[in-house]
């Protein structure tokens, strides 16, 4: 499988399909007419998000990047709207790395495919032409922007459990916190 590659995409999002609790989540890359999607799970996402806003912060606060790196996403960038479609997953999400290019100042995000060896879920990055990989270089206004729309949609999920901080399903709730009894 190759590496699907952009580099300064028109759109990279992370997205979902489904109604709560059954939500099926996406990062989505787009350029012109070209759309990657690839399946990952509503931790991953928030993981991808809260990361890449460490690492912006981590940047901004050495300062290298100071004029680049905006410390909140630009108004201008808001993206709220759904997923391209159709949605066709190309594959499903393992292992994810993110990386600061100084000499471009840009953001790289690596998400390889799953795979079935935890050897390989370990070589992300390497060459392993079995293994795909959805490269995607934006700046870091975008991975601003990027993180702030994850976050809005991991959140906009089912609400939780003010006890146990389990999601609240529709059809009722069995809460660890209440042993049972009913409060």
């Amino acid at each position: 499988m190759p590496v699907i590659a952009y580099d300064m995409p028109d759109r990279f999002v992370a997205g979902t399909v489904g109604q709560p609790g059954e939500r099926a989540f996406f990062l989505q890359a787009r350029a012109g007419r070209r759309v990657t999607s690839v399946g990952l799970e509503k931790f991953q996402v928030t993981l991808l998000a809260e990361r890449l806003e460490e690492l912006l912060d981590e940047v901004l606060r050495q300062g290298g990047a100071a004029a680049v790196v905006p410390a909140v996403a630009p108004v201008e960038l808001q993206d709220d709207e759904p997923l391209e479609q159709p949605v066709e997953e190309e594959f499903r999400v393992g292992t994810m790395a993110l990386a600061w290019d100084p000499e471009d100042e840009r953001i790289v995000i690596e998400a390889q495919e799953m795979t079935e060896s935890e050897e390989d879920e370990a070589d992300i990055g390497s060459e392993n032409p079995a293994v795909a990989v959805l490269r995607v270089r934006i700046t870091a206004a975008q991975a601003r922007a990027f993180a702030q729309r994850a976050l809005k949609i991991v959140a906009a999920g089912r609400p939780p459990c003010p006890l146990c901080g389990l999601p609240l399903d529709a059809q009722g709730h069995v809460c660890p916190r209440q042993n049972g009894h009913l409060g």
